[in-house]
């Protein structure tokens, strides 16, 4: 067994790392930015119908939100991405001998000597000539490019895995549902703050306190806010 065997060497598995990071961020917002909207509505009133809409109304728009979001943010990316490919192809048919000779650079840039990496350039220039530059020049692989609607659906699961849990409890009966909520929230921020974490091999326990003091503030604002507003009878 390799003692580095843990590591996300291949870009595949980082990429998934990735993905995962993003999908825990997600679940995140939805978590809080939801119950701080439930919350906040239940501190104005006991009736469940403005609690209902306005929980369905933070779910249906956050989710739509963060997936057109990740989309337009994905979809640049991707053009971008697809146009250093098309450029560094164009270079490659255009003078082949100076690409050649750049890869060289590249590679003693890295520490090669100069008959090393000229025979590390021939030898993948052999293999694959622009899957060779892509990496060593734009840290680009060609197979692997996102995909801008693959984005935009797992922001939105992510969102609405993470908002659903405040639209559900705060819908209890009056005397449980504020502390309910409060409770399951900074539960599951806690889990999303260590789940982030390991996922991204930084200390859990600072994580985890900062997001629930986050999460925890952001829902007493709310509800103090909406307490105050129902009192007053503006709400």
């Amino acid at each position: 067994m390799s003692m580095h065997e843990s590591e996300p060497h291949d870009g595949a598995i980082t990429g998934r790392l990735n993905w995962l990071r993003a999908g825990v961020l997600g679940a995140n917002d939805g978590i809080v930015s939801v119950a701080a909207i439930v919350v906040g509505v239940a501190g104005a009133t006991n009736q469940i119908a403005p609690i209902l809409t306005a929980g369905t109304a933070a779910i249906v728009g956050g989710a739509i939100s963060m997936a057109l979001g990740e989309y337009v943010s994905v979809s640049s990316q991707r053009d971008s991405e697809r146009a250093l490919v098309a450029k560094e192809k164009a270079e490659l048919e255009a003078m082949p001998e100076q690409e050649l000779a750049e890869l060289e650079m590249i590679y003693q840039g890295k520490g090669l000597s100069a008959q090393t990496a000229k025979t590390v350039a021939v030898e993948l220039t052999a293999h694959d000539a622009l899957a060779a530059h892509l990496d060593a020049e734009l840290n680009i692989d060609p197979d692997n490019i996102a995909n801008p609607w693959h984005a935009a659906l797992a922001s939105a699961i992510a969102f609405v895995s993470g908002g659903i849990l405040p639209f559900l409890t705060i819908l209890l009966p009056p005397n449980l549902r504020v502390a309910v909520t409060f409770v399951v929230v900074l539960v599951a921020l806690a889990g999303t703050g260590a789940l982030g974490a390991r996922l991204g091999g930084s200390p859990v326990p600072r994580a985890m306190i900062r997001v629930v003091i986050g999460g925890a503030l952001a829902l007493a604002a709310t509800f103090l806010i909406g307490k105050a507003l129902g009192t007053t009878g503006i709400a």
